[in-house]
């Protein structure tokens, strides 16, 4: 499918950690510019590639602003991020395609909410967190389960712990696969996490967005569980 793309400007550039970006991008004021929660943009960028356009899940909340947050970990063997930490500074001009994806929340929030995610798989999981609590959207228990390797991966994690303190609704419960030797949290894999707290087999929408293996054994787990497909939204990134 061929797509559109306009110009846009990198306002802001945050080094998350050693291998992720945030990259705060502004739509010129006289475009109409709107999304839900969850949607994702494509960029397309100016590299000797067959396919020149990458798809990134947009990070923040809708706002009324034209601006939004892309995250986005570097891939040293690929193409695109290694042009985009080369050559993007606040001021580069950037190619989008219109918003797409069906990825976003439910109309109606009758049920506890678990979001599952890995890496970077958190972006669009926070957009919809932040989208609930900025429209004051009824809603009842919100689970995050991050998954990570080591301490620095956790990327928004003050964000989030700030959010749980705030809202005694919401959990954040980052879960570490490697030793990490200053790490009193929760440690292991996602799986164990969501099949504890939701053991009891309670109503609930599981949103799913992170590495493609992570997220086909979630998907496996969850059926298993005796959840139904309709129950289950998923995004790969891989």
């Amino acid at each position: 499918m061929a797509y559109e793309f306009y110009d846009a400007t990198i306002a802001n550039i945050i080094d998350e950690n050693d291998v992720v970006k945030r990259f705060f991008i502004k739509v010129p004021d006289e475009r109409p510019f709107s999304f839900k929660a969850g949607q994702f943009i494509m960029v397309d960028l100016p590299i000797d590639s067959k396919y020149t356009n990458r798809s990134y899940s947009i990070a923040s909340a809708p706002s009324a602003d034209n601006m939004f947050e892309l995250c986005i970990v570097l891939n040293p063997k690929g193409m695109g991020t290694p042009y985009m930490w080369e050559n993007y500074k606040v001021g580069t001009t950037v190619k989008l395609s219109r918003v797409l994806g069906k990825f976003t929340l439910p109309e109606v929030i009758d049920r506890d909410i678990c979001f599952i995610c890995t890496g970077t798989g958190i972006a669009p999981l926070r957009a919809m967190l932040h989208d609930i609590y900025n429209k004051g959207a009824e809603h009842k228990n919100i689970y995050m389960v991050f998954g990570n390797r080591w301490t620095k991966d956790v990327i928004y994690r003050k964000e989030m712990e700030d959010m749980q303190a705030k809202h005694p609704e919401f959990s954040f419960i980052p879960v570490l696969s490697r030793d990490n030797a200053d790490w009193d949290g929760r440690k292991g894999y996602v799986h164990a996490i969501y099949e504890e707290i939701f053991a009891d087999k309670r109503p609930a929408y599981f949103f799913i967005c992170g590495w493609a293996d992570m997220l086909k054994e979630a998907r496996q787990r969850l059926e298993a569980m005796g959840y139904d497909k309709k129950s289950i939204k998923f995004e790969s990134y891989d």
